[in-house]
Formats: C-alpha cells, sequence, structure tokens
C-alpha cells in the first residue's frame, strides 16, 4: 500500500495514474494536504509531493518513505513572460517527474514511456514539430522532460514523421467515417469492443442494417449542404464480413446515396476472421470500391486460436490471405497481438515466421490489454499471462521481423492496463500507410461514426477543442433508440 499526499496542489487524477505503473489501483491512497497516515491501513511507503509557487519561480519537492529510509528530490522552475496554461502545464510535469523518478529508483521497474501515461504520446512530437524545433531538440526534451527511453523516443519521431504530412496543415473541411458491425462468429477472451455473437444475435442482422441505414441516412440531410469533403471512410467491428451479399450490398448502396464518395483516398473494410470471408464477399467489397483489407490473425499457433476463442486454424488464414491477393487487393493488414494467454516468445517468433512468408504490407502489433468488460478480466487467474520481460522480448521480435519485410512504423498509441507498459504500433510498406488509422489516433479531424458502439469526435481545431458524441452500445437498444443517435450528430453538425 502506499499514500501520497499532495501539498499546494491537486493534481491527484494524474498522480493517481502515474503510480497505477508501480501499484495495483486498490493499493493506492492519495490525499490533499493531508499528511497523517490511517492507523487501521498498512501503509508500505508514502510520497510528499510538494508545490510552492515564488513569484515567477515553480518549486516542486518530492519525498519518499519507505524501509525506514527517507529520498528527496527537488526541481525549480524559471517561467517568466508564461501564460496560465502553460505554467500549469509545466507544474504537473514537475510533480510526475519528482514521484517517477522516486518510484523508478525505489521500484527498479522498466518503464520505458517514463511520465508519458496517455494514450496518444505522438501529439507531443507533432506539437513540437509546429513549433519548428529540429528533431535533435524533439528526442532531448522526449527524454529529459518527460523521462522516457531513447528508443521510445527515436519511434515517437519516427512515427510523427510520417503521420505529420496526413495532418497537417489541418484542414476543417475534411472529415471521415467510422461504421460500425457489432457482430463476430464467437466473442473472444480479450475484446471488449461492442461484439455479439452470431450463434445468439444473427437474427438480429438484417434489422441493425435497417438501423445503421437509417441512422446514416439521416444524419447525412444535415450533413451534406455544409460543404465537407470525406477523406477515409472505414468498416469495423466486430467483425463487418459476418454479413452477408445482400446486407453489405444494402449498406454500401446507402452509404453511396448519402454521401459523395468521389473524394476519398481510402476505404478500409475489416474481414478480420478467414471464417468469414470467401471470393464472393472479397469480389464484392473489390468492386464496391474497398482499397484497405484487415485480415486478423492475431496469433499464427493454432493452440492459441483455440484459447482465445476462434473457430478457424492458421492454415485457413493463409487461404484467406491468398484468396485476398487473388482477387486483387493490394493492400492487406494483418493484426497480432502479443502476450496472450499461453505464449511465450518463441511461439511470437513462429508468428512473425509465418508472416514473412505471407508478406502483408500492413501490419498492426497490438500489445495486451487486459479490459474490463472482457472474459479475460473476469477469468484472468484461469490464464497465465507473460512476464513483463518476456512481453518486451515479444515486441523486440515483431519489429525485427517488421523490419524484415521492409515495413516501417507509421501510427502507434497506448492504452490502459498494457502488459509491459508498452504499445500498440502500425507497420507499412512506405506509401501503404493506414490514413484512417493516423486520423482516429491524432484527433486532429473529425471522425462521423454510425452504428452500435460507435463514437463519433467533432473537433474544434481553432478552439482546440474536441468533443465525444457516442452511440448507444447495447445491439437492442440501439436498434429502438437510432433516431437519437442521428439527433445526437445533428446538435454539432
Amino acid at each position: 500500500m502506499i499514500k501520497v499526499v499532495c501539498i499546494g496542489h491537486n493534481y491527484a487524477y494524474e498522480v493517481k495514474e502515474l503510480l497505477k505503473l508501480f501499484y495495483p489501483p486498490e493499493e493506492i491512497l492519495i490525499s490533499i494536504n493531508d499528511e497523517t497516515v490511517e492507523a487501521m491501513v498498512s501503509i508500505d511507503e508514502v510520497i510528499i509531493s510538494s508545490v510552492n509557487v515564488i513569484d515567477e519561480q515553480i518549486i516542486v519537492e518530492t519525498e519518499i518513505q519507505y524501509n525506514g529510509k527517507i529520498e528527496k528530490i527537488r526541481e525549480v522552475r524559471n517561467l517568466m513572460n508564461c501564460n496560465v496554461l502553460h505554467k500549469r502545464k509545466v507544474e504537473k510535469n514537475l510533480v510526475k517527474r519528482g514521484i517517477f523518478q522516486l518510484l523508478e529508483k525505489v521500484k527498479k521497474t522498466y518503464i520505458p514511456w517514463g511520465i508519458l501515461i496517455g494514450i496518444r504520446p505522438t501529439k507531443i512530437v507533432h506539437e513540437l514539430m509546429e513549433e519548428g524545433k529540429p528533431k535533435e531538440e524533439i528526442l532531448k526534451i522526449l527524454q529529459e522532460e518527460y523521462l522516457i527511453q531513447q528508443e521510445k523516443g527515436q519511434l515517437l519521431l519516427s512515427v510523427a514523421e510520417t503521420e505529420h504530412p496526413f495532418i497537417y496543415p489541418i484542414d476543417e473541411d475534411k472529415i471521415s467515417i467510422y461504421i460500425s458491425i457489432p457482430f463476430c462468429p464467437t466473442r473472444c477472451i480479450y475484446c471488449s469492443f461492442p461484439s455479439n455473437p452470431i450463434k445468439q444475435w444473427g437474427h438480429l442482422k438484417d434489422d441493425y442494417v435497417d438501423a445503421l441505414c437509417k441512422e446514416i441516412v439521416e444524419t447525412a440531410k444535415d450533413f451534406n449542404h455544409r460543404g465537407k469533403i470525406i477523406e477515409t471512410v472505414y468498416i469495423g467491428g466486430g467483425t463487418p464480413s459476418t454479413l452477408n451479399i445482400t446486407q453489405m450490398e444494402k449498406l454500401f448502396n446507402c452509404l453511396k446515396d448519402s454521401f459523395n464518395l468521389q473524394t476519398i483516398k481510402e476505404l478500409t473494410f475489416e474481414a478480420g476472421r478467414p471464417d468469414t470471408i470467401d471470393e464472393e464477399k472479397l469480389q464484392f467489397l473489390l468492386n464496391n470500391g474497398v482499397t484497405r483489407l484487415s485480415i486478423n490473425p492475431q496469433s499464427m499457433n493454432d493452440c492459441t486460436l483455440q484459447t482465445i476463442g476462434r473457430n478457424h486454424s492458421v492454415e485457413d488464414i493463409k487461404k484467406a490471405y491468398f484468396l485476398a491477393e487473388k482477387v486483387g487487393f493490394k493492400n492487406i493488414n494483418m493484426d497480432l497481438i502479443i502476450g496472450l494467454p499461453g505464449e511465450d516468445s518463441s511461439m511470437v517468433e513462429n508468428t512473425m515466421k509465418e508472416l514473412l512468408d505471407l508478406k502483408p504490407n500492413n501490419l498492426t502489433v497490438h500489445t495486451l490489454a487486459v479490459k474490463k468488460a472482457s472474459q479475460l478480466k473476469e477469468e484472468k487467474e484461469s490464464y497465465r499471462l507473460e512476464e513483463e520481460e518476456e512481453v518486451i522480448k515479444m515486441l523486440k521480435i515483431t519489429q525485427d521481423y517488421a523490419n524484415k519485410m521492409g515495413l516501417k512504423p507509421y501510427y502507434m498509441y497506448r492504452q490502459k492496463h498494457m502488459l509491459g507498459h508498452l504499445e500498440n504500433i502500425g507497420f507499412c510498406k512506405p506509401g501503404f500507410e493506414g490514413i484512417y488509422n493516423i486520423l482516429i489516433m491524432e484527433e486532429k479531424q473529425t471522425i462521423l461514426a454510425f452504428g452500435a458502439g460507435a463514437v463519433s469526435k467533432f473537433v474544434f481545431p481553432k478552439e482546440n477543442r474536441l468533443e465525444r458524441v457516442p452511440n448507444i452500445k447495447n445491439l437492442e437498444l440501439y436498434l429502438e433508440r437510432v433516431d437519437e443517435m442521428a439527433t445526437r450528430k445533428k446538435n454539432y453538425l
């Protein structure tokens, strides 16, 4: 158990998020200006974090008490002629720096991302690039100010350099569209997305497509006179390829009738499971403008596929991939997850060897995050999850093989509860970047989202503001309240 006392500041939320890198959430106590330690609770460590502002100086002092010892750290910053927002940002970072440096020393834990606990660390690099700072200075700031490891700083810089031309200059007239198809053949044990197994919910697919089209049509009425340009469309899930041809045809016709799709640069369709793919569906998708296809194995080990709840084999994945190539798809993405139950680094290397033979031009590597809404969270004790050092080794293997395949990192993000405090990385051959992935992660473009569980994001760049407008996740409630989903978006359009 650890207790943190905040004196002269109230960054309790940020402090708690940082402490989760070192402690389970239930072992963290935070108080404001209260230095008493509860007698009824067993406290192993105490941190006192204090902030003093004297004229233009910010003084942050941090002390940790542990095992009868005391360690201290003190930082002072002069902030002449800085606005209130900048001063607050510096103050908050100094608080986090003090706590991080002491805990890293006491706990001797590998935390490669330093005090960057947010989902989108590339945002910092983009801001520095827009300020005109050179690469060497940006890397120095990442390492010295945010305390991240050099390799992660170089990864951020590399990703941001690739992303930058797709984001800047910001064009408020461009938007993207996301379509949610929340059906799957089975629900994987790690999944926290809206995903309804076909066996129980497949009878609602026709009703769902009807409701989805209604939401699209109603929203488009307000959208089309705004002069906006649609840049990308992403059809995800769930597993969109659980729809049959008739249902797909209705959806694609609705999109074409409702929006001008002549300007789009990319149309992605997640045909994630090989047991939902056949030649007729693939040909339909190609004929209807899909430019980027996802076939997502997650692992190329049959035993793992069975463990996570998949009804297909590695051989089925290969057949689906070759079929997509035969039909004519040039841009195929494959998703992997490292740290899956029962897998070690040798099994991850086997997966990468299999993919080396397939040679996809897009590869997305996810580090397992144990989410609250997943079966894995509920039954975590039933599965063997790899230790931190092994997961770090796994990520290194995927990066080495991606390099062998000629794939470069083009986008990345982080999640809470990730094994090894690592990251998710998208790799591609130059020219095959997933544009939607970049746009949704960097949050500089409005995303109109349709379907159960979809979240629209309305971006107001001049105000540096983003508004999230979520749809209902529950499938049956979505069908009942679809009119409300369209109205929610109209209020922002």
